[in-house]
């Protein structure tokens, strides 16, 4: 007499096919393998999610676009309307290029996304060193007014740029993220270390990486977010060097003119 153990033949034939079938789907999709591999087995920004909305990120942008456009004429670009108007230009196109199909979609819109935080950060990296030189020189604007006002534009503007890089790049960028295709973040967030003070569904959106931006640029260094691959630790290197001879020249350039 067969053993209980035993699987019926026509069983075990349905459990090789499913099985044949599961690993034709996972290599057509890598992401349903992820989304198979247990979707509540492991923390929501490890796995399979759908991606987060860019409403918050369009918002950012055009605060930097318009922080930008209210510089003084002695360090905004010239013509003024040309970086400005590109940047709004590819802003549009990241609206287009979610109509289009997935697989064009996502790389369309990574490279209009990068372009776009590219020519963003041009533009500020401009008005900020034509700033800084003069306020080595000794020269330019000398009302203290709007000289702090000048340099917390520009600022402002280095801290949503920022953001939008570490947004960007971080596991691959948005898209990577939500596909959970990575397992190894850029960006270490207390929330993966101590899974069990956060929520089962939380994963960091633009404004976590907004957050890391600015305390970075606040403190000159990393806060509660660790960097953990090179180009994080270079990214926030740069950032803390811009921003503290940004904040250390005009504070002292300011106090120099009240005197």
């Amino acid at each position: 007499m067969a053993s209980d153990e035993t699987p019926e033949p026509a069983e075990a034939a349905g459990d090789e096919r499913r099985g044949a079938l599961g690993k034709f789907e996972r290599m057509v999709d890598p992401r349903r393998a992820v989304h198979t591999a247990g979707e509540h087995l492991g923390p929501a920004w490890s796995r399979l999610t759908s991606e987060e909305p860019r409403v918050q990120v369009t918002i950012a942008i055009l605060v930097a676009v318009a922080a930008m456009a209210a510089l003084p004429p002695r360090v905004a670009n010239r013509p003024r309307w040309v970086l400005d108007g590109l940047a709004l230009l590819l802003l549009a196109g990241v609206f287009v290029a979610k109509s289009a199909r997935h697989d064009r979609r996502t790389r369309v819109l990574r490279v209009v996304s990068l372009t776009l935080i590219g020519v963003m950060s041009i533009a500020n990296a401009t008005s900020a060193g034509r700033m800084i030189v003069d306020l080595a020189r000794a020269e330019g604007i000398r009302d203290p007014a709007t000289l702090l006002r000048t340099g917390a534009l520009i600022w402002v503007t280095n801290v949503i740029i920022f953001g939008l890089w570490y947004w960007e790049f971080d596991r691959g960028g948005p898209t990577e993220r939500a596909a959970g295709s990575d397992p190894y973040p850029d960006l270490l967030f207390p929330q993966m270390t101590s899974p069990e003070l956060a929520p089962a569904d939380w994963e960091p959106g633009f404004l976590d990486y907004l957050y890391v931006s600015f305390t970075n640029a606040a403190a000159f260094s990393p806060t509660d977010v660790l960097p953990m691959t090179r180009w994080a630790k270079t990214l926030m290197m740069t950032q803390s060097a811009i921003s503290v001879i940004t904040v250390a020249l005009v504070i002292a350039r300011a106090v120099n003119i009240l005197r």
